[in-house]
C-alpha cells in the first residue's frame, strides 16, 4: 500500500505536464519504486537536444585570448596615459586660474578707472573754487596733492592696461579649456598612447604659458611693443622627415589622384589660393589696424599723466601774484583733459582692442601655419585627410566648403596681391 502511495506522488508531476507525458508513455505493467523515480526525474528529449547543441557549439567556438589594453598591464594606467590625464587636469586648473584672475582685472580696470576720474575731477573743483575761497591755502594744496595722485595712478595704469590684461586672461582660458577637451578626448577613445602624444601636450601647455603669462612683474607682455605680430600660442612645428612624394596626375582633363586621402589638385589649389589671401588680406588687416589702435593707446597713456601732472604743478602757484590768474584755470583746464584722456583709453578699452586684433592676426597665422604643414609634407598620406581638413579650414573661416572653390584663381601667380578685393574669413 505503501509502495503504491509513493508511485503516485512521483508520477503526479509528470502527467502535469503534456509534453512529459507525451514523452512517458503509460506503463502497461507494474514497475518497481526505483524505476519509477527514474522515468519521472528524466530530461525531455527536446530539453535534452538544444542542451548537447550548446555543449557542442561552446566546444567548437576557439577561445580567442583578449589582448590586455594599457589599463589593464598590470592593474594601472599606463605612464603615457597617467601623463596625459595629470596634463588634463593641468590645464583645467589653468582654465580656472585664467578665469578667475580675468574676473579680476576686469574689475580692476573699472574701479581704476572711475576712482582716477573722481580724483581728477575733484581736484579741479577743488582748484576753481581756489582763488575766491577763505581756505584758499587748504583747497590749493588739497587739489595738488589729488592731481599728483593722479597723475601716479595713471602713469601706473597705463603701464599695465587692466583691460589688455583681461583680455589676455578670457584668451588664454579658452585656449586651456580647449586643449584639456582634447586631451580628454583623446584619452575618451581608447587609442593607444605615446611618447609622442605626451610630448606634444606638454609642448602646447609650455607655449601656451609663455603666450599667456599669470605674473604682471615679471614676465608680463609688452603692452607698447615696437613691431606689431600676430599672437602666438601653439609650438613651433617640427620639420617632417622628407619621404618620397606621391604625385598628381590629370586624366581626361579631370584631376586624379595617384593616392586617396582625400587630397586632389583642385583641393591643393584651393588651399594655395586660401593661404596667399591670408596672407595679403586678412592678416594684413589686423596688424594695419593693430598698428593704429597701439599708436593712438600710445599717445594717451603719455598725455593722461603728463596733463594731470601740469595740472598739479599748476595749482601750485594759485593765488600767488600775477600768476595766480591764470594757475587756477591752467589747473582746472590740465584736470579736465587729463580725465577725458583717461576716459577714451580705458573706458573704451583700447588696450583690449590691440591684443583682440593680436588675437585675430594670429588665428588667422595658424590657419597659414595648418595649411602650409599639410602642403609642405610631400607625402599625401601622411597628411591630415583631404575632406576633413577642408571642413575645418571652412569652419574656421566662416564659410561653405563651395566658397572655398573660388579662391582657385588666387593661386595662380598672374593675380596680383593688389587685385585681391575679398577677404578669406568671414568669422573675424
Amino acid at each position: 500500500m505503501e509502495a503504491l502511495q509513493a508511485q503516485r506522488l512521483f508520477l503526479a508531476p509528470s502527467s502535469s505536464s503534456p509534453s512529459t507525458s507525451a514523452a512517458l508513455p503509460r506503463p502497461r505493467q507494474r514497475r518497481s519504486s526505483v524505476a519509477t523515480c527514474r522515468a519521472a526525474m528524466r530530461v525531455p528529449s527536446g530539453i535534452q537536444a538544444v542542451q548537447d547543441n550548446f555543449q557542442l557549439e561552446w566546444i567548437k567556438t576557439p577561445c580567442v585570448p583578449v589582448s590586455p589594453s594599457a589599463d589593464d598591464v598590470n592593474g594601472s594606467p599606463s605612464v603615457s596615459v597617467q601623463k596625459l590625464r595629470a596634463i588634463a587636469d593641468a590645464a583645467a586648473d589653468r582654465a580656472e586660474m585664467h578665469d578667475i584672475i580675468g574676473r579680476q582685472r576686469d574689475n580692476w580696470n573699472h574701479l581704476l578707472l572711475h576712482s582716477t576720474n573722481s580724483l581728477t575731477l575733484a581736484a579741479s573743483v577743488m582748484a576753481a573754487l581756489a582763488p575766491a575761497a577763505p581756505t584758499m591755502v587748504a583747497l590749493k594744496a588739497s587739489a595738488g596733492v589729488l592731481l599728483a595722485t593722479t597723475a601716479v595712478t595713471m602713469a601706473a595704469v597705463n603701464k599695465i592696461q587692466p583691460s589688455q590684461l583681461a583680455e589676455e586672461q578670457r584668451k588664454s582660458t579658452s585656449l586651456w579649456r580647449e586643449l584639456e577637451r582634447d586631451v580628454r578626448a583623446a584619452l575618451a577613445l581608447g587609442a593607444p598612447t605615446t611618447k609622442a602624444d605626451v610630448n606634444e601636450a606638454m609642448d602646447r601647455v609650455l607655449a601656451l604659458d609663455a603666450a599667456y603669462p599669470l605674473p604682471l612683474l615679471p614676465g608680463m607682455l609688452e603692452k607698447f611693443p615696437k613691431v606689431v605680430e600676430p599672437a602666438r600660442w601653439w609650438p613651433s612645428r617640427r620639420p617632417a622627415q622628407p619621404k618620397k612624394s606621391k604625385s598628381f596626375g590629370r586624366r581626361g582633363g579631370a584631376v586624379v589622384a595617384s593616392s586617396g586621402n582625400g587630397w586632389t589638385q583642385d583641393l591643393e589649389d584651393e588651399m594655395r589660393g586660401i593661404l596667399r589671401v591670408i596672407k595679403a588680406k586678412d592678416e594684413n588687416e589686423f596688424l594695419t589696424a593693430g598698428k593704429l589702435v597701439l599708436n593712438l593707446n600710445r599717445g594717451l597713456a603719455v598725455a593722461g599723466p603728463a596733463l594731470a601732472g601740469t595740472a598739479a604743478l599748476a595749482s601750485m602757484f594759485i593765488g600767488s601774484g600775477e600768476a595766480g590768474t591764470w594757475a587756477s584755470g591752467a589747473a582746472v583746464l590740465g584736470g579736465a583733459l587729463a580725465a577725458a584722456v583717461n576716459t577714451v583709453e580705458h573706458g573704451g578699452q583700447l588696450g583690449m582692442l590691440f591684443e583682440l586684433l593680436r588675437n585675430c592676426a594670429g588665428f588667422y597665422r595658424k590657419i597659414q601655419e595648418d595649411i602650409e604643414a599639410n602642403l609642405a609634407e610631400p607625402d599625401v598620406e601622411r597628411r591630415e585627410g583631404g575632406e576633413l581638413f577642408a571642413t575645418k579650414v571652412a569652419l574656421k573661416l566662416g564659410r561653405s566648403l563651395s566658397d572655398l572653390k573660388q579662391f582657385r584663381k588666387m593661386a595662380s601667380p598672374s593675380v596680383r596681391d593688389e587685385d585681391i578685393k575679398e577677404f578669406a574669413g568671414k568669422l573675424f
